[in-house]
């Protein structure tokens, strides 16, 4: 016979708290599995990345307004 995956340390656990246990931890598990198969979310456009805005000087000179929204 195998050894239990589970074993109870102290304490007389009820059937009804070793369901609701063995029923957290199968759930933990199934999330664990179904995050490790899913796919890395696409990567963001640059044309939706605001970061490249503020990245860029302010021209100064004639015009400069024109570039500011830019």
């Amino acid at each position: 016979m195998s050894q239990p995956v589970i074993r109870i340390e102290r304490g007389a656990a009820t059937p009804e708290e070793l369901a609701a246990v063995l029923a957290v931890v199968t759930a933990r598990a199934a999330a664990a599995a179904a995050a490790a198969e899913a796919p890395a979310p696409a990567p963001a456009s640059a044309w939706t990345d605001r970061a490249r805005t503020m990245t860029r000087t302010p021209r100064v000179g004639a015009g400069a307004w024109k570039s500011s929204a830019w």
